[in-house]
């Protein structure tokens, strides 16, 4: 019997928001390395801290989460976080944290090598552990680490004082780096990169707002991928392009009524906390196979960042979704699952991300109370593949389809 031969991969249009945005993510380990050997200086910076600042003063980043992401989607997830664990890390920290300190010992990783950093950029608007894994690279690389205290926020809005705090922060950090670096501010170029910024971050939550349509023109594993761009390079004009690119992507698909996710769109759920980057292939199809299409989560909004003042910069920061409280979380969420016609959730109750999973028990409770649709959770983690379960994932997921399609039926759907 002759073997079955294989289709050589389709060759991906230079001119889709696919192209464009892969280039970009890439480009920017490459330009950190490059900026290393000009003998530059490279920033470790964390996801949340404001990419205007080292965006302005033309500073080479590395983003530790993405790149611990990339490593744990590549299959290097147990390895990285088993190096760690040998020098004294608890299997109890984040995934991200322990791939990163790793790397930080090995420096050389294949499955993504970066630059090593010079200086760290750390913001606690993320997590508390965020600031002890920051604070440990500083120490073990002999290296300064700039910390923009942004506190977690009881109330619902954000108060003029916490403003005002960060504020003051913001231009010691600026101080900082031109001393450490050698480069200067420009209010000039400022101006420029947050015009890129809010470019980006408008057609990303515009793009990630088409699941309002029926079916949505995207398969919502997608958002995964593209939202790197926003963590990394948002502030940049091939960032906005590419982003703008995506929108119209996704406008077109639906008035030509075709969608990235193939296969009848049977059901649309909300998915909540960080992908589960080990198994992203088996999260995917376990809906995918149900007829299930992950329209929306907070996850990839979260890096929208639309603002028109500097004060308004400064409030996006402070309601990153680790840094606000419960009742904000969960109307965000209500909000996202009305908006684009939700008729499930699935919860990633992740092993890394205690702050995160911690909130969703109450939260996700009152979600499914006030959208009346079924809630589900599964345990996991977002880069130490041993803290999953592909059967236990595929039970749940098997259950949330029964309810659903029990409630269509109710309805007479």
């Amino acid at each position: 019997m002759a073997e079955e031969v294989k289709k050589a991969p389709k060759p991906v249009d230079p001119n889709s928001a696919k192209y464009k945005l892969g280039k970009i993510a890439a480009d920017a380990y490459v330009d950190a390395i490059e900026a290393k050997k000009r003998g530059e200086k490279v920033a470790w910076v964390s996801s949340n801290f404001p990419v205007e600042i080292p965006e302005t003063m033309g500073i080479a980043t590395v983003y530790p989460e993405n790149q611990a992401a990339g490593i744990a989607a590549r299959g290097a997830g147990t390895r990285m976080c088993e190096v760690a664990e040998s020098e004294g890390y608890s299997n109890d920290i984040c995934a991200y944290a322990r791939v990163s300190l790793a790397y930080a010992k090995l420096k050389s990783c294949p499955e993504q090598d970066v630059a090593m950093p010079d200086v760290l950029l750390c913001c606690s608007n993320i997590c508390s552990c965020m600031i002890k894994w920051y604070e440990n690279l500083a120490r073990e690389l002999n290296i300064p680490m700039i910390l923009l205290d942004i506190p977690f926020n009881p109330d619902y809005e954000v108060s003029d004082a916490e403003v005002a705090y960060v504020t003051g922060q913001f231009w010691d950090a600026v101080k900082q780096l031109e001393e450490i670096t050698g480069k200067k501010w420009s209010d000039e170029k400022f101006k420029e990169v947050t015009g890129f910024s809010c470019r980006s971050s408008r057609a990303w939550l515009a793009a990630t707002g088409c699941a309002k349509y029926v079916p949505s023109p995207f398969n919502g594993f997608d958002l995964l991928n593209h939202m790197a761009v926003m963590v990394t390079a948002r502030g940049k004009s091939t960032a906005a392009d590419a982003m703008e690119t995506l929108l119209k992507e996704y406008e077109d698909n639906h008035k030509n009524g075709v969608s990235t996710f193939r296969g009848e769109e049977k059901y649309r759920i909300m998915f909540e906390g960080i992908a589960c980057w080990p198994y992203l292939r088996a999260t995917s199809t376990g809906l995918k196979s149900r007829g299930i299409n992950m329209v929306t989560t907070i996850y990839a909004d979260a890096f929208g960042f639309d603002y028109n003042t500097f004060d308004e910069m400064i409030r996006a920061y402070c309601k990153v979704p680790n840094a606000i409280n419960l009742e904000m979380s969960r109307d965000k969420r209500i909000k996202l699952c009305k908006d684009n016609h939700v008729e499930g959730m699935l919860v990633h109750t992740n092993r890394s991300c205690k702050l995160w999973s911690g909130f969703m028990y109450e939260m996700s409770r009152q979600i499914g109370a006030e959208c009346n649709i079924p809630v589900v959770s599964f345990d996991g983690d977002q880069a130490d593949p041993r803290n999953f379960s592909e059967a236990q994932y595929d039970t749940r997921v098997q259950g949330l389809t029964e309810i659903m399609e029990a409630n269509k039926s109710a309805k007479g759907e």
